[in-house]
C-alpha cells in the first residue's frame, strides 16, 4: 500500500520541472517571433532594392507619367516663351512709333530712365541653381523682366505724352518756329553754321559755335521766335548785350551781341515780338546776331526750326547759304 502511493506520487511532475518548460516554450517563440521578423524586414528590405532597380532600367507607370508630365511643362514653357517673344515685338513697334512719330510730333526727345535697362542681378534667380531645367525657366524669367521694363518705360512715355497733348497749342506757340531776324533784309547773305566741333580759323583749334550767325546792320529789328518767359537780358563775357528766353517744354532761345535789349527778365514776350536789336557788343568782327536754340540742355542746330515758315525752294536755298564766317573773334 505504501509502495503504490509512492509510485504515484513519482508519477506526478515537480514544480521546477514545469518553471524550466515554461521557459523553454517563452524562448522558443520568441525565436520564432525574431525570425519572422527578420524574415519581413528582409523582405521589405529586397523588395525596395528590386523595386529601385527596376525604376532604374524600366519605366514604372509612376515614373512614366511624371516624365510625360515634364514634357509637357517644357512644352508650355517653350510656348510661353514663343509668347513673350511675340508681345515684346509689339512692344518695340510701340516704342518705335513712340519715339519716331508721336514724339516727333511733339518736338520732344525720346525718354531715358537711368536704370532702367539694367539687368537684375543673378541673385535674383538663385532659387532656380540646381533644378533640372534651370537653364529654361531662368531664361524665361529673364524675358519676363525684359518686358514688363519694356512696358513700364513705354507707359511712362505715352503718360508724358498724354500730357502734352493736352498742352498740344501751347507748346506749339512756343517751340522756337520762326527767324529772329526779318528774312526780307536778309536776302543773298550768308549763314554762319552750327558746328559743335568748329575748328577756329584763328586758334587753332577746336571752339564750339553753339549757335547760327546773322549778318546785318547794327539797330536791325531781332524778334523772339516762339512764346516765352525772359529768364535773362543782361550782358555776359562773350555774348555782350544779349536775351536768354525760357519757352518751356524743355526749350529756350539765346539772341547775343546785341546793340540794345528791349526787354527785361520776368517778361513774357510773344512768337514775333520785336525784343532786340542787332549790334556788334561782346567778341565780335562785325554786326551780326548770334541766335541759339537749347533743348533740354543741349545746344541744337536752329537751322532745324527754320523751315517751318518756309517753302521747300526757300529751306533749299539757305541750306546752300550756310557757311563759316568769322563774326566772332577773341
Amino acid at each position: 500500500m505504501m509502495q503504490k502511493e509512492h509510485t504515484s506520487e513519482s508519477r506526478k511532475p515537480s514544480k521546477k520541472s514545469k518553471i524550466h518548460s515554461h521557459e523553454l516554450v517563452s524562448e522558443s517563440f520568441r525565436l520564432r517571433t525574431y525570425r519572422l521578423i527578420r524574415e519581413i524586414l528582409l523582405g521589405f528590405i529586397f523588395v525596395s532594392i528590386a523595386n529601385v532597380l527596376f525604376s532604374y532600367f524600366f519605366y514604372t507607370p509612376k515614373i512614366y507619367k511624371i516624365n510625360s508630365e515634364n514634357r509637357e511643362l517644357v512644352i508650355k514653357y517653350r510656348i510661353l516663351q514663343d509668347k513673350i517673344r511675340t508681345a515684346q515685338r509689339r512692344i518695340d513697334d510701340i516704342r518705335h512709333r513712340d519715339n519716331f512719330v508721336y514724339r516727333s510730333l511733339f518736338s520732344t526727345d525720346t525718354l531715358s530712365t537711368a536704370g532702367v535697362w539694367q539687368p537684375y542681378p543673378d541673385s535674383k534667380y538663385a532659387h532656380l541653381d540646381g533644378d533640372n531645367y534651370e537653364e529654361l525657366m531662368t531664361s524665361t524669367w529673364q524675358q519676363l523682366d525684359l518686358m514688363a521694363r519694356s512696358i513700364y518705360m513705354e507707359s511712362v512715355s505715352l503718360d508724358e505724352i498724354q500730357a502734352l497733348s493736352h498742352k498740344k497749342e501751347q507748346m506749339s506757340e512756343a517751340i522756337p518756329a520762326i527767324w529772329p531776324i526779318d528774312r526780307k533784309r536778309f536776302k543773298n547773305k550768308h549763314i554762319g553754321a552750327f558746328n559743335m566741333h568748329r575748328m577756329h580759323p584763328t586758334l587753332g583749334y577746336v571752339r564750339p559755335h553753339k549757335g547760327v550767325d546773322f549778318g546785318g546792320k547794327i539797330g536791325d529789328p531781332v524778334f523772339a521766335t516762339g512764346d516765352a518767359l525772359v529768364e535773362n537780358a543782361s550782358p555776359m563775357r562773350g555774348y555782350g548785350k544779349q536775351v536768354l528766353l525760357d519757352h518751356k517744354f524743355g526749350y529756350k532761345t539765346r539772341y547775343a551781341h546785341l546793340s540794345k535789349v528791349l526787354v527785361k527778365a520776368g517778361d513774357s514776350v510773344r512768337r514775333g515780338q520785336l525784343i532786340a536789336l542787332m549790334g556788334n557788343t561782346g567778341i565780335s568782327s562785325g554786326s551780326h546776331l548770334h541766335y541759339e536754340v537749347i533743348h533740354k540742355g543741349h545746344h541744337v542746330n536752329p537751322i532745324n526750326y527754320f523751315n517751318r515758315d518756309m517753302t521747300p525752294e526757300d529751306y533749299e536755298k539757305m541750306m546752300e547759304n550756310i557757311r563759316e564766317t568769322n563774326y566772332e573773334k577773341l
